[in-house]
C-alpha cells in the first residue's frame, strides 16, 4: 500500500513490553510462597493498572494493550507455578529456598544468597535463581564443602560455610 493512503494520526508504533525473566524450555517453574504472593500482588497491581487505563481517555489504547500484555505474562507465569515449601528442619544440603552462606574465592569475603525462582531473582536482595549457574553447581552441596563456577577467565571457587 501506498503510504499516500495510510493516515498519518495512525502510526502509532506498536508497544513493546519487556519478557519476564528466563526460564529455559522444560524446566519447572519453581516460586517460594514468597514469590507466589508477590506474584498475585503484581497480578492485582495490574488488574488496578488495567482499570485506570481504560479509564483513562488520553492514549488509553497503547496503555491497555501494555497492561493487557503484561497480565497475560504474569497470568501465564501464575498458572506454571509450582510452588516449594520451605523445609520444616534445617537444610542438610544446597536446596531451592535454602539461605547459603558462601565465602568466595580466597578473599574471605563472605555473602549471603537464598536460591529462589526466576521472578524473585535480584542479586541486590540476595535471591539467586536456581537457574543460574552458581546456583546450580551449588545444589546438593553441604554446608563445609566447595563449589566451583567455571567462569570465561578461568573459575572461582565458593565454600559453602552455612545453609538455613
Amino acid at each position: 500500500m501506498s503510504r499516500a493512503f495510510v493516515n498519518e494520526d495512525d502510526q502509532r508504533e506498536t508497544p513493546f513490553v519487556a519478557p519476564r525473566a528466563d526460564l529455559p524450555e522444560g524446566v519447572p517453574n519453581y516460586v517460594t510462597p514468597e514469590g507466589m504472593e508477590a506474584l498475585l500482588a503484581e497480578k492485582e497491581s495490574l488488574l488496578s493498572e488495567l482499570i485506570q487505563a481504560k479509564q483513562d481517555k488520553h492514549d488509553s489504547q497503547n496503555s491497555v494493550t501494555i497492561v493487557n500484555t503484561k497480565l497475560q505474562m504474569i497470568e501465564n507465569r501464575i498458572l506454571s507455578a509450582q510452588v516449594i515449601q520451605k523445609e520444616d528442619s534445617s537444610y542438610k544440603e544446597v536446596a531451592f529456598g535454602a539461605i547459603v552462606t558462601l565465602q568466595i574465592g580466597s578473599s574471605g569475603k563472605e555473602q549471603k544468597f537464598q536460591i529462589v525462582g526466576v521472578d524473585e531473582a535480584d542479586l541486590k536482595k540476595g535471591k539467586l535463581a536456581f537457574t543460574s549457574p552458581l546456583a546450580k553447581v551449588l545444589i546438593h552441596k553441604k554446608a563445609g564443602e566447595s563449589a566451583i563456577l567455571k567462569l570465561e577467565l578461568g573459575e572461582r571457587i565458593f565454600k559453602i560455610i552455612k545453609i538455613e
